[in-house]
């Protein structure tokens, strides 16, 4: 019985945190309590994780759709404000989720791992890797890279074993082209960081760690960051490797500034404010991805749940798809 409800055990089942039984099976062979701390930690992600799901990710979708499905009609400009929007979307949908099952397990006692600790804040892409989908790239090291030698063995071996767990990543997101160029993107991109030996350096600190603000240096190492992972999220999201390259020719070939109308009228300004708003909102979260409504004033407390909320109901819109994107691999 404790094993089928470890392998069954819904707010996890569908999209992760993958767990591993040495976490949670004990949880459930143990005797739970009520806990009320725990039970208030949980509403908090569950609100937070809808905030992500409905507003940032359900609010860009129809915008994204149509950059994607149109690409050809549409000048350099928009395709990079259509990716860029995309690496918002799926990070507020997969994390948002992510929150929302964290949560959930937590009214019922449970502690799952963290899935997410803010990876747009990521450093290099190495880092990114240990803040994005935790649960998989643990998956991934435990089961495939450690037994092909990991990296004790050359360094030749080791980019062997790199560039295989990354095709294997891509690969497991579906039989499609654009995944495995996915990957094989990520492993070109990785590569280069391990044999700088800066694999491992941001393990236990994040950005500005000691400070308000990050260095001018830090500044430029998270602008690249992500800029590389968003141009590869452009196979990601393309529905074929010729439309992938298409559109990057486009980008490159036509790169004329056109202001982007929302494909339902809505007005963009409000769009990007939003990104804005959440971008700082994160950043300043950045150190605790468990509580994001860490502040010791109960009023200001009340005053985001109250914005929170407001939000949700603001750009909440019955002609979107909610179907979290994940579902689908």
């Amino acid at each position: 019985m404790n094993f089928a409800t470890f392998v069954s055990f819904f707010p996890q089942l569908v999209a992760g945190p993958i767990e591993r039984a040495s976490n949670l099976l004990k949880q459930i062979e143990n005797k739970r309590v009520f806990n009320y701390d725990q039970i208030v930690s949980g509403l908090k992600l569950i609100l937070w994780g809808l905030f992500k799901k409905l507003v940032i990710a359900d609010a860009l979708a129809p915008i994204v759709d149509d950059i994607f499905a149109n690409y050809a009609s549409y000048p350099g400009s928009t395709l990079i404000l259509g990716v860029t929007l995309f690496s918002f979307q799926v990070y507020g949908d997969f994390s948002g989720y992510t929150d929302i099952a964290i949560g959930t397990a937590k009214l019922f006692g449970v502690e799952l791992m963290s899935n997410f600790k803010f990876p747009n804040f990521s450093r290099n892409v190495a880092e990114y890797w240990q803040r994005w989908h935790i649960s998989l790239s643990t998956w991934f090291r435990h089961y495939i890279y450690i037994p092909l030698g990991g990296s004790r063995v050359s360094k030749l071996i080791s980019i062997r074993n790199i560039t295989i767990v990354f095709l294997v990543s891509g690969f497991w997101h579906g039989a499609n082209w654009t995944f495995i160029f996915w990957g094989a993107f990520h492993a070109v991109a990785f590569i280069p960081v391990f044999l700088l030996g800066r694999n491992s350096i941001y393990k236990n600190s994040v950005v500005a760690q000691n400070t308000v603000l990050p260095s001018i240096k830090e500044f430029f190492q998270v602008l690249l960051t992500f800029g590389i992972v968003t141009f590869s999220r452009i196979f990601f999201r393309s529905e074929s490797i010729t439309d992938s390259f298409k559109f990057i020719k486009q980008i490159c070939t036509n790169f004329a500034f056109e202001p982007y109308t929302h494909p339902m009228g809505y007005r963009m300004i409000d769009y990007y404010v939003l990104v804005i708003i959440f971008v700082i909102y994160e950043y300043m979260i950045r150190k605790d991805e468990r509580n994001p409504f860490k502040f010791k004033s109960k009023i200001v407390r009340f005053i985001i749940y109250t914005l929170v909320i407001f939000l949700m109901l603001l750009f909440y819109d019955d002609g979107v798809n909610r179907s979290f994107i994940y579902f689908q691999f």
